[in-house]
């Protein structure tokens, strides 16, 4: 666990809450009840009103299942990332000035079929197979996703799937599987799949490089969640694409020529995170 003091990051000496520990160890973790129902009503309420407001923000979001920065565009999403139970978990973990570097709301379609195993970022420390952690060192952790349940998420909606202890890898998932969503079901260290079933309120967290993906959904079940990712404050925010908001001023841009020199000012291709 670490604290940041005086722009510096320290190893923390203060107890932190079981599901940080359940964080840095098994890369996950659930929060109980963080939003109550009144809450959970109207945070839903107005990020349907988003949706029905405005058109889909990327064209391969052909079902039209998710927006972009959230906290932008809904002040009680806004609120709802701060929720002082998501934060006092994350921050023994992420600093007690990590930010938010991306926010979707996510409604998936009845019936959706989920997606690949996939990482958010990293692996932040990629190793060798079968080059383990060491165990007298926590793995660091630098981004953390939450899914902010808006209905009930059971087994049969489809939750998301992680591999437990997976983000302590330093690798991708194995290709092969990756590629089949439906019938390989990926195991690290022994420890395979679970299921990050959830009731209205519940929050869900992972460790941005641990595996996991979308499972599918039984006809008639669907997903409803605010999606925010937390970064150490060294990671840059991702809400807006780099050519929207940058620190480049245009006659540098226009001096950028290939994709390396565009990168190398800031201007990145949208990638995961981005928008």
């Amino acid at each position: 666990m670490i604290t940041r003091r005086h722009g510096n990051l320290r190893l923390r000496t203060a107890p932190a809450p079981e599901a940080s520990v359940q964080l840095e160890r098994d890369g996950y973790a659930i929060l109980p009840g963080v939003l109550a129902p009144e809450a959970v009503a109207a945070l839903a309420a107005e990020i349907a009103a988003v949706f029905d407001a405005s058109d889909p923000d990327r064209p391969q979001d052909e079902n039209n299942e998710f927006r972009h920065g959230m906290f932008n565009r809904s002040p009680l999403s806004q609120a709802a990332i701060a929720a002082p139970a998501i934060l006092e978990a994350i921050e023994p973990l992420l600093g007690e000035d990590c930010h938010v570097i991306a926010n979707t709301a996510w409604r998936n379609i009845a019936g959706h079929q989920g997606g690949r195993w996939h990482i958010d970022a990293g692996p932040h420390i990629p190793r060798a197979e079968g080059v383990p952690w060491p165990e007298a060192i926590p793995y660091p952790v630098f981004a953390i996703g939450a899914h902010i349940f808006l209905k009930d998420c059971p087994p049969k909606a489809g939750p998301t799937a992680v591999v437990p202890g997976s983000h302590r890898s330093g690798q991708f998932p194995p290709v092969d599987q990756a590629l089949d969503p439906e019938t390989v079901s990926p195991a690290y260290d022994g420890r395979g799949p679970v299921l990050l079933a959830a009731r209205a309120g519940d929050v869900a967290l992972f460790v941005s490089d641990v595996w996991h993906r979308g499972t599918a959904a039984q006809a008639g079940y669907d997903r409803f969640f605010l999606q925010a990712h937390y970064g150490r404050r060294d990671i840059a925010q991702r809400v807006m694409t780099t050519k929207e908001v940058s620190h480049t001023r245009p006659e540098a841009a226009d001096r950028a020529v290939s994709r390396r020199e565009r990168q190398l000012i800031g201007l990145h291709d949208p990638f995961f995170y981005d928008g």
